[in-house]
């Protein structure tokens, strides 16, 4: 949110994120006094005298902006105050207001983001040096069983083979984001939807109902339709698991729900628009160990789990530009996918506060 503002608190210009947030039209805005938008405006008074006496460059505070009509709550920000041109009692300063809670999640995915990264790079290399030396066993063991007559020994290097081969498919899967470029096209996200649906039906056909909510009026989405399938499907599926107990009794529920948002930043950029898939389910929840990391390599609630679904499920949007964030609570677990529309010039970088 920003504003350009007269020493004396005019305000000249606004954008249309702070039209958004405070529920008033530019024509309002302008041309008002930019403390009026405060609780308390003591601190941009403060900030704006300092400018145009020359005593500071850059001045910042945490602020409470009001929201419109009266009484329709607050919204706390961090004020950014910095002189344009050379200030002074005729001068103007760039008010920027971030936020508060946007930038702890900011602040929160940027960690998350890259603790991702290095997991996903620390893993690739791993499964890089356990497939050469994995191909040299299982092919010692298969000469070993040619050599080897007795039901005795043979049943020695089946055990080597099949182990082998189990641990071939965990490096495959933990390369497979990495395998060949995404194949683009234009696609609506409801065939995604509607393919994992199906798969996950005929998985549990019974006791499980995967509702939908759906937004028909979605726009086209570029991207990797297999990929998208995978990813959604790692996550319906993970739900449907932790069902297990609902589905013995025939009330367990998932709901695929997509809505268009508007104005998000992802991985640090705005975007105008961008679509939301949200998976919600009503099981017991995710325990509260695990939610921070869930998205982590071999992080599994499941005692069968290999702890690759979310890695993987996680890879394959990021591929997309977009991230995925989980809610849970006992009775609702809710996964949102936000992938970007494809709209190049209705995005640009955003700065947070040091």
């Amino acid at each position: 949110m920003v504003a350009l503002v007269r020493v004396d608190g005019t305000c000249l210009l606004v954008n249309a994120a702070l039209e958004h947030a405070v529920r008033q039209s530019r024509r309002k805005l302008v041309q008002a006094r930019a403390l009026d938008w405060f609780v308390d405006p003591a601190p941009l008074q403060a900030a704006l005298h300092s400018t145009a006496s020359h005593h500071l460059a850059v001045s910042r505070f945490e602020g409470a902006l009001l929201r419109q009509p009266p009484g329709a709550g607050e919204l706390p920000v961090h004020v950014v105050v910095t002189p344009v041109g050379r200030g002074g009692p005729e001068g103007a300063v760039m008010v920027e207001m971030i936020e508060i809670e946007r930038q702890v999640q900011l602040d929160r995915e940027e960690r998350a983001q890259d603790l991702i990264q290095a997991h996903q790079e620390l893993l690739r290399n791993l499964a890089h040096e356990i497939k050469n030396p994995l191909g040299g066993i299982r092919g010692a063991a298969q000469l070993l069983a040619m050599e080897f007559t007795s039901p005795e020994y043979g049943e020695y290097t089946e055990v080597i083979i099949r182990e082998a081969d189990r641990l071939q498919a965990l490096v495959d899967r933990l390369l497979a984001p990495h395998r060949g470029m995404p194949q683009w096209s234009d696609f609506n996200i409801h065939e995604v939807c509607e393919r994992v649906r199906a798969l996950v039906l005929a998985e549990f056909p019974r006791g499980l109902q995967v509702q939908r909510d759906y937004d028909t009026s979605l726009p086209e989405l570029r991207g990797d339709r297999e990929r998208l399938i995978q990813a959604l499907l790692n996550i319906v599926r993970n739900a449907a698991q932790a069902l297990a107990a609902r589905i013995v009794t025939g009330d367990a529920r998932i709901v695929l729900r997509t809505r268009i948002a508007r104005q998000v930043t992802l991985n640090g950029r705005r975007f105008r628009l961008a679509i939301q898939l949200q998976v919600e389910d009503n099981g017991p929840g995710i325990p509260p160990a695990l939610r921070e990391r869930i998205f982590q390599p071999l992080v599994s609630g499941h005692a069968a789990g290999s702890g690759l679904g979310l890695t993987l499920a996680q890879g394959f949007i990021q591929q997309h530009g977009g991230t995925i964030e989980c809610e849970s609570q006992p009775g609702a677990t809710r996964f949102t996918l936000l992938i970007p529309l494809p709209d190049p010039t209705a995005c640009r970088d955003i700065e947070g506060p040091p």
